[in-house]
């Protein structure tokens, strides 16, 4: 007996043992690769980088978009929130501990009578434990780790800790985790600003996101497990019958699904760009970095809205398959839109093009960052600034007549032609620049000096002039290649009175702390004197002045209430067709054309192709910005008449001859220029005011009625009503005198008015345009003639 007692006793040891072994051993594998709980209370949750609008509101992407994941405090997650999570996933969070009995006797049932594991009775603390640490997989194995894991949950965090890390950490959607995700990619606003409606929408969810997606097809059972969510709430407590009530049983309104949960793609991608080569990639992808970018949303809209448009029409009418946008603020380099496309997300044209050799159309080229095009015309400021700087004034004269400026013809020729196939004479330059005449411009470029213009090009930011000797007086009709945010960057110094700023598309980057990384810090530098390019504002901005290219298309070319400066350009061929339109706190640039360099079919210039889509932009665009003006530049009188707007009567020769350069080896060719179109033309085709050769020095001849403007003066602002105030005085008595206001008659006077007159006319401005031109014209007895003409702003 004592022997069978002894033996039983060991018996028992050892079953024990084993059991405990095995228990043991159990514990081991169960743990492995758990983390410790000291760490638990610690652990970080990995964040995707997200890109913002300059407002920091609109989240356009969030940078590996596999896991987006925005984690939110305890104060910014609303209450209601919180109860429709728990109404709905674990109404007895708080009464608990890690397990709820009667929610895993409930999930066995079920599971048996199924014969499948098909509910789980897990509590949101074992949901916080898979969801972070473990797999999602449906398994013994893994539920026993997750409940070892639940435990230590519960001993070192509060139940309030441990819901909010739940409603940061689960999955809400395909690729979005965390309920501040959730909120800005179905709702577009963060999660504090959430609806009761909305609330319990984002509860429905977790139990199978991709499933109850609101993008999916299975939104009315998301319907009714949101109304479930609701109605458990009231049945908790949460809410009371009215609020029930008042809620709106459909869903509320969803954001649409953006392509690849990005928009504003160019600028998105180029952006990410930046970032992952100052960052890294590991700290894009886990970092959490909040990137506050200079984009402005609604702008960016209007921008793709106008590309789209725009180039679907030019792909009809033109054969012109692409086409892309760049916006900046001239007063501190920001982007404020970029489209670098007409579609970032349509397939290549046409079908089975090889990509970067042969497509017309490729949708993820960005045309303002990667695209080297030629400008055309849109080159011709900078060479007329040079110009300037080398003491030509707007108001010189250069003879606008088929020249030959190759030296060496032939065999190497050279001689442009206009646009329009005109050629009108003599021209001054504010002419030749606003009306884009290439003959007046390709001499203005030869006077400026080809490496001046090339050093003012360089000094306003484009950098791809880099082979001098590849360049010729071609150079001003658009003979090199630009990148699109480089000739922007160079249309900003001119409205910014001479100061370069480099373009930027970050204003904040701060890590998952909240610390600044880095900020927008401004850099300026002061490139010119300021008088050049206000030289320059006045005459692109200038309606009268460019209203001889622009006819029917005029308008245009205007932002009403804005002084809007404007220049196009049209390359040889038609293969690229600009507009770039600015104001002092607004550029703005469209490219159309087709990425493979095929021409634009039917003619299809800047004035048809790049205008259109420039004013859809611009003039939606502007009036979000305050009424600016360009300052206006000193006067600019000269003793030499050609460059003070004056020929001298019977003596028609070239430029070079008024500036003692008879040597020069242009000057025959431009001499016979003259007399070739002289002898065709004659005389009477000449259209500005000449002296007499004695008296070349002097002011216009004095036989003529001579009008003198007391108030306003020449670029004065007024009121839409004002007193106008003039002195004539005429050889004979004045027998007519008439007022124009843009072009309308609005006062006339007749009869014995006397040799000296005084005018004191109430004038009324009419329309909403911020320039008008005043002229009043004179006539005597003797029929001497007078005319003279201010231009005001209001």
């Amino acid at each position: 007996m004592a022997q069978n007692e002894r033996l039983r006793k060991i018996l028992v040891l050892g079953a024990a043992f084993v059991v405990l072994f095995i228990l043991y051993i159990g514990f081991i594998y169960f743990t492995t690769n758990l983390p410790e709980s000291n760490k638990i209370g610690s652990f970080n949750i990995a964040e995707s980088t997200k890109l913002y609008d300059r407002e920091g509101k609109v989240l356009f992407y969030e940078i590996y978009k596999e896991e987006k994941r925005t984690l939110v405090s305890a104060e910014d997650i609303p209450d209601v929130l919180r109860e429709a999570t728990l109404a709905i996933e674990d109404a007895s969070f708080y009464y608990h501990g890690a397990f709820d009995v009667r929610g895993i006797a409930r999930a066995f049932f079920i599971n048996f009578v199924k014969g499948r594991l098909d509910q789980g009775g897990s509590t949101i603390t074992q949901q916080l434990a898979k969801n972070t640490f473990l797999s999602p997989e449906k398994t013994i194995t893994r539920k026993l780790r997750e409940a070892v894991l639940a435990i230590k949950l519960e001993r070192v965090m509060s139940k309030d800790q441990i819901l909010d890390l739940y409603l940061n950490q689960v999955p809400y959607g395909p690729n979005i985790y965390g309920v501040e995700s959730a909120s800005q990619a179905y709702f577009g606003k963060t999660v504090s600003e959430l609806t009761l409606n909305e609330s319990a929408l984002l509860a429905a969810l977790p139990q199978a996101p991709s499933y109850y997606s609101p993008w999916g097809s299975h939104r009315d059972k998301l319907q009714e497990r949101k109304n479930f969510v609701l109605r458990s709430m009231q049945d908790l407590g949460y809410i009371d019958g009215q609020e029930f009530d008042q809620t709106d049983e459909g869903l509320p309104e969803i954001l649409p699904r953006s392509e690849m949960g990005i928009m504003a793609p160019h600028f998105a991608v180029a952006v990410q760009e930046y970032l992952l080569d100052k960052y890294g990639e590991d700290v894009l992808r886990t970092g959490g970095l909040k990137v506050t970018t200079t984009l402005n949303w609604e702008m960016q809209q209007v921008a793709e809205k106008a590309v789209k448009d725009g180039g679907l029409r030019n792909k009809e009418l033109y054969a012109g398959h692409n086409s892309a946008l760049l916006a900046m603020d001239p007063k501190t380099g920001q982007i404020l839109s970029m489209v670098g496309s007409r579609d970032y997300f349509a397939d290549p044209e046409p079908e089975g093009c090889e990509e970067g050799v042969s497509c017309a159309f490729e949708g993820n080229f960005n045309v303002p960052l990667q695209g080297l095009r030629q400008p055309g015309s849109a080159f011709k400021p900078f060479a007329y600034l040079a110009a300037f700087q080398q003491g030509l004034t707007p108001d010189t004269i250069v003879w606008d007549v088929p020249t030959e400026f190759s030296v060496n013809c032939p065999p190497n020729c050279y001689h442009p032609k206009n646009f329009d196939l005109i050629f009108r004479g003599p021209t001054l330059l504010k002419q030749g620049l606003a009306q884009s005449i290439n003959v007046p411009s390709v001499k203005t470029l030869y006077l400026a000096g080809l490496q001046n213009t090339m050093k003012v090009a360089e000094d306003f930011g484009i950098t791809t002039f880099d082979d001098p000797d590849r360049f010729g007086l071609s150079l001003v009709l658009g003979g090199g290649e630009v990148r699109m945010i480089e000739l922007l960057t160079a249309y900003s110094v001119l409205a910014n009175d001479g100061i370069r700023r480099e373009p930027t598309m970050i204003l904040k980057v701060e890590d998952a702390k909240g610390k600044i990384l880095e900020e927008y810090k401004e850099k300026a530098e002061r490139v010119v004197d300021p008088q050049y390019p206000r030289m320059i504002n006045e005459i692109l901005s200038s309606v009268e002045l460019r209203s001889g290219l622009f006819t029917a298309s005029l308008p245009l070319t205007q932002v009403p209430g804005y002084q809007v400066a404007l220049k196009t350009g049209t390359t040889n061929d038609y293969v690229d067709a600009w507009s770039i339109g600015y104001t002092p706190n607004l550029v703005a640039g469209v490219w159309a054309g087709n990425n493979n360099r095929n021409a634009l079919g039917a003619r299809g210039s800047s004035l048809l192709a790049a205008i259109p889509m420039w004013h859809d932009f611009m003039s939606k665009a502007q009036p979000l910005l305050p009424v600016e003006f360009f300052p206006r530049p000193e006067p600019t009188p000269s003793d030499n008449p050609i460059l003070s707007g004056r020929l001298i009567d019977g003596e028609f020769h070239n430029i070079l001859y008024y500036l003692g350069r008879l040597g020069d080896s242009q000057y025959s060719n431009w001499e016979n220029g003259i007399q070739g179109w002289l002898a065709t033309n004659g005389t009477g085709s000449i259209r500005v005011p000449t002296v007499p050769k004695d008296g070349q020095n002097d002011s216009p001849e004095v036989d003529k009625a001579t009008i003198n403007f007391v108030s306003p003066n020449n670029g004065d602002e007024v009121a839409d009503t004002f007193t106008l105030i003039a002195e004539i005085n005429a050889p004979e008595k004045l027998s007519r005198v008439k007022i124009f206001v843009d072009g309308v008659l609005s006062v006339s006077k007749s009869g014995n008015l006397g040799k000296s007159l005084r005018l004191e006319e109430e004038i009324r401005l009419k329309g909403t345009s911020l320039q008008s031109v005043v002229l009043i014209e004179a006539v005597d007895d003797d029929d001497n003639k007078g005319s003279e003409k201010i231009i005001i702003y209001r």
